[in-house]
Formats: C-alpha cells, sequence, structure tokens
C-alpha cells in the first residue's frame, strides 16, 4: 500500500498497540488470557506495520525473528515450570516470591507470570511466522 496518511499514523497506532499489550498482559496475569491476548495485540501491532508498507521492509526492519519469539516464549514457558519441579510439588504450581517487604512496598511474582510471559512471546511469533508465510510464492505446477 502506498498511502502515506497510513504510513505516518502506523507509529503511533502500532505504539498504543503495544502499550494495550503490556497493560493486557500485566493485568491478565492474575486472570485468565493475558499472555495470549496481549501476544496478540503486539503480534497485531507488528502486521500493521505490513499493512502500512510491505512484506519486505516490514521483513527488513524486524529487529527479532519471528522463530526467536516462539523460542523465547517456549523457554519461558519451560522454565516456569522449574519452580515447583524443585520444591517437589504437583507439575505447574503456583510458586511466588516476594520482593521487599516493608510496609510501603512488596510485589509478589510467581510462576504464572512467568507463563503468561512465555504465551505472550510465543503468540508473537506464531502471529509473525503466520504473516509472513502467506507471502510466500509456491509455483504450482
Amino acid at each position: 500500500m502506498n498511502s502515506t496518511i497510513l504510513k505516518l499514523a502506523s507509529g503511533y497506532i502500532r505504539g498504543l498497540m503495544l502499550t494495550f499489550a503490556i497493560i493486557a498482559l500485566i493485568r491478565g496475569h492474575n486472570s485468565p488470557g493475558g499472555g495470549f491476548i496481549g501476544g496478540l495485540l503486539a503480534g497485531m501491532s507488528m502486521v500493521y506495520k505490513v499493512y502500512s508498507f510491505d512484506f519486505h521492509t516490514a521483513r527488513q526492519n524486524l529487529r527479532v525473528k519471528p522463530i526467536h519469539y516462539l523460542s523465547i516464549g517456549l523457554t519461558t514457558i519451560v522454565i516456569s515450570t522449574l519452580p515447583s519441579f524443585v520444591k517437589g510439588l504437583d507439575f505447574m504450581t503456583g510458586v511466588w516470591w516476594k520482593i521487599g517487604s516493608s510496609e510501603f512496598f512488596e510485589l509478589k511474582i510467581g510462576t504464572p507470570f512467568l507463563f503468561d510471559i512465555g504465551v505472550f512471546f510465543s503468540v508473537i511469533g506464531v502471529v509473525l511466522l503466520f504473516m509472513f508465510s502467506l507471502n510466500t510464492e509456491d509455483k504450482w505446477k
């Protein structure tokens, strides 16, 4: 597509979509679906660049390859299962850590959030792989 308005607006819209993706990821770690919905939003913000420019430009400007997003996500998912295994608990049981135990600041981080981060990156990788696979030119004989 060769629209100047779409190219200009894509930067702002993609920034908003990434912001909402991170909000969905952080909000959803205590509720179901945060990593998946956030990953879809982040992946679609990257796909929006394909619609604004073209496949070749979007693929060149992509800093991380889709397969790397997928491998980072799957590795994080596997790592999120290890603390319950080390503690002798059932598989994928949530394990939580407290950071800062003062009166004013206490942050709890657990394995469900790590799992959501893994799903987030995996979904980004799958969305990008799907989108870029649509551009392959197979010659039918």
